[in-house]
């Protein structure tokens, strides 16, 4: 028999004469208000998808380059030897000279290709403490900040000017330092004095670059020379920082340059810094070869600060980058100390 219904009225839920009952208790009969809470409906619980690895396909581009080089290095091996015996069929002593060059062959092209390999490697090196360093100066992880810090120790190990720097930072490894903290007192103490001498590196090279390229008279020798100038400015930035990088390794700084420029959008000069450099009326009295040799220091300057931000082992975060503008200035206004000995 169905219960009449109930007539709307107010109560209170602390009333002692309202029992608050589950739907799963048995319906309860007598004196009171009986109130039972509808259930909530189960709101449905988003996974996140776990993305799958990608696929290792086979590439055959390397497949192909592989087998030639194998072809390669087996026409020059039976080369050598159809050599080596024709040479013993003329006379043993020219048998033996040849054996013994091939073998001096053999051994530096080994040497060659452990020092390319250490060179990439610790490139690598460098690359990994950068992006390791950027992300705990996010996350403030206390431990990696540490783990971090001691590679780089390790990694500067072999700069002799650094080692009371070393000496100071692996005391403070024990003490109790934010990782992101302790990443900033990383670069005080190891990359302010590194930082320093890079600076002058690259003023010096944007100087020479714009007095070769004001004075040459050859569009083609003013190429070679920005170009020859840069790639050696990069070699002794990355060996200052201590990559000390080879010929691959030189190629893999390059390309990083050039993604780094791409990047940020400077390669080249904007026409505020060229107005810059050249205005206040120096424009108007300097030649059109000392424009472009400006122009060129400029540009040789650009390279060499990304080459730092490429191998630097730590980013800027408690040091201020060195600025484009302040070496531009040093390109047309002398030093104190070169304007007193022009006076002397």
């Amino acid at each position: 028999m169905n219960e009449r219904p109930r007539k709307p009225a107010a109560f209170r839920l602390d009333d002692p004469d309202v029992i608050v009952t589950t739907p799963e208790q048995p319906p309860m009969r007598g004196r009171g208000v009986v109130v039972t809470p509808d259930p909530e409906p189960a709101l449905p619980v988003p996974v996140e998808a776990i993305p799958l690895p990608p696929r290792r396909r086979w590439r055959w581009g390397t497949l192909f380059w592989s087998a030639c080089g194998g072809l390669v290095l087996l026409g020059l091996g039976l080369s050598v030897a159809h050599l080596i015996q024709d040479l013993f069929s003329y006379s043993d002593g020219l048998g033996y000279l040849g054996a013994v060059l091939s073998a001096v062959a053999v051994v530096a092209l080994g040497v060659v290709i452990t020092r390319e390999t250490l060179g990439l490697l610790r490139l690598a090196t460098v690359e990994r403490l950068h992006a390791r360093a950027a992300e705990i100066l996010i996350n403030d992880d206390r431990n990696a900040g540490r783990a971090v810090v001691r590679e780089l120790l390790s990694f500067e190990r072999s700069t002799p000017h650094l080692a009371r720097a070393r000496a100071d930072l692996e005391t403070h490894l024990t003490e109790i330092i934010d990782g992101a903290d302790l990443i900033r007192l990383a670069e005080r103490e190891l990359m302010a004095p590194l930082d320093v001498q890079a600076r002058r590196m690259v003023s010096a090279a944007a100087k020479r670059v714009s007095l070769v390229t004001a004075v040459s008279p050859r569009a083609a020798v003013d190429l070679l020379f920005v170009l020859y100038t840069a790639l050696s400015l990069m070699r002794r930035l990355a060996r200052l920082y201590g990559s000390r990088p080879g010929t691959l390794g030189m190629i893999r700084v390059f390309r990083l340059v050039l993604s780094h420029l791409a990047l940020t959008g400077g390669l080249a000069a904007s026409d505020s810094l060229i107005s810059q450099v050249l205005g206040h009326g120096v424009a108007a009295r300097v030649s059109a070869r000392l424009g472009e040799g400006v122009l060129n220091g400029l540009l040789t300057a650009r390279l060499g600060l990304a080459a730092i931000e490429v191998t630097r082992p730590l980013p800027f975060a408690a040091l201020p980058p060195p600025a484009l503008n302040d070496l531009a200035g040093e390109l047309i206004r002398p030093r104190k100390d070169e304007v007193a000995e022009e006076r002397r």
